[in-house]
């Protein structure tokens, strides 16, 4: 999985690409990235699969500011980013949440 930053010079926003790489989305038929930014809603946009079979999602998320997330595999698998800035534990107690730090 990857996480590339892009910050904008004359906007107060990064553009963040959430990345799923083929590896890891081989037999996936659907992913969602879900976070602070969407309030966590399943009825967000879903990442796009790519010819290899990889997923993707750009968002412009607002620079200096920091926002948990996850991806969601096929409605029912939790998985983090492990090239994220960091990770903390959710709210609920039971996994840890995926950190973007911006």
């Amino acid at each position: 999985m990857s996480l590339k930053k892009q910050y904008l010079k004359t906007k107060s926003v990064c553009k963040v690409t959430f990345q799923i790489p083929e590896q890891r989305g081989d037999g996936v038929q659907s992913a969602l990235l879900l976070g602070d930014f969407n309030n966590w809603s399943h009825a967000s946009v879903p990442m796009k699969r790519l010819r290899n079979g990889a997923f993707s999602l750009t968002l412009d998320l607002e620079k200096g500011r920091q926002y948990q997330f996850r991806y969601l595999l096929d409605g029912d698998r939790w998985e983090n980013e492990p090239e994220a800035d960091g990770s903390v534990l959710s709210p609920f107690g039971d996994s840890f949440n995926s950190v973007v730090v911006l």
